[in-house]
């Protein structure tokens, strides 16, 4: 079991993490700068800062960097709390990205991609070194050639993983895990929300357990119910990072992270008794187990965040602006 079960899922997910991370970190070293001035220039208004959001989130692989580029911008005084609600749902719109390119079965190009982003990066690195003082005009250039290069890497890295844990379904089903887990869940399916929101918590990535209830519900392991259980808990899950980032910041920042915490968790709670209908409507897009949980993902949140964008434009918000808040 040891062998068969825990060290795959251990290391698979900690090389998901890594590769999310060094995908995060390249994306925001090339494009961070920028985008973080043009956050307060574009969420002028909700609607327009949740569509920027959406793109930024999508370009950065992380609504978690999102929210805790934004709470900083807040402590700093560079944005306003009112604002700040339109980026929060356009994060967790723009996160759907990451799985939605993972349903798409690329595991098998991992290793490939993987080999042939190292050489477009050692490419960039020795050109960069042996380029002349003339032709330095071009160094931003592969800079980002640079930056891009480790990004596509830390795709690879978690296609990779992603297969890896795919691999441990026969194994859980063997040893009666997931029965068991499945058995508990058929009395109620807060037990994959609950699941969910402590794995994402732990890790610190609704992403990397929603590719691993991807992994498991495409292996035939877990029930697609349940695995869409997980995609709602996991993004009560991840709410956990912005807390940690507002403390010790001021109270506007502090506001922002529990804003994203009451956005999240009645999203999760108004589609709760939902979830076969979730189900229902990915199947209408695709029939494999592990697109229709992606599927699943990006309806609940897509559908949330536009429930939720009329009350960002409620007058207490202003109000809570011009009071200093």
């Amino acid at each position: 079991m040891f062998r068969e079960i825990i060290i795959p899922l251990t290391f698979g997910l900690a090389l998901f993490i890594f590769g999310m991370k060094m995908m995060e970190l390249a994306l925001q070293a090339w494009a961070g700068p920028v985008l973080t001035r043009l956050l307060n220039t574009v969420s002028a208004t909700p609607v327009k800062g949740m569509l920027f959001s959406t793109v930024v989130t999508a370009l950065l692989q992380s609504s978690t960097a999102v929210t805790v580029m934004t709470i900083g911008l807040v402590n700093a005084g560079l944005l306003t709390y009112g604002r700040t609600l339109g980026i929060i749902l356009g994060g967790n719109i723009g996160t759907c990205l990451t799985t939605e390119l993972i349903a798409l079965h690329l595991s098998s190009l991992g290793l490939p991609l993987l080999l042939l982003s190292m050489c477009l990066w050692f490419a960039a690195v020795v050109l960069h070194e042996k380029l002349p003082y003339r032709l330095s005009r071009y160094t931003f250039l592969l800079q980002s050639g640079q930056h891009a290069a480790l990004a596509c890497a830390g795709f690879s890295i978690v296609l990779i993983a992603i297969a890896w844990m795919q691999s441990t379904g026969e194994a859980l089903q063997a040893y009666g895990l997931i029965g068991w887990f499945t058995e508990r869940a058929e009395s109620s399916l807060l037990w994959g929300v609950a699941a969910g929101a402590v794995l994402a918590a732990v890790v610190h990535s609704s992403s990397a357990v929603i590719g691993l209830a991807m992994g498991l519900a495409a292996s035939g392991a877990l029930p697609v119910p349940l695995g869409i259980a997980v995609v709602l808990g996991s993004n009560v899950g991840t709410c956990v990072t912005a807390v940690i980032a507002s403390i010790g910041g001021t109270r506007s920042g502090k506001f922002v992270a529990w804003s994203h915490i009451v956005l999240n968790v009645g999203g999760c709670l108004l589609f709760l008794p939902f979830i076969s209908g979730l189900e229902a409507a990915a199947s209408w897009i695709s029939t494999d187990a592990s697109s229709i949980i992606a599927h699943s993902q990006t309806l609940f949140n897509v559908l949330s965040s536009l429930l939720a964008l009329p009350l960002c434009y409620l007058p207490v918000w202003r109000r809570l602006d011009r009071s200093g808040l």
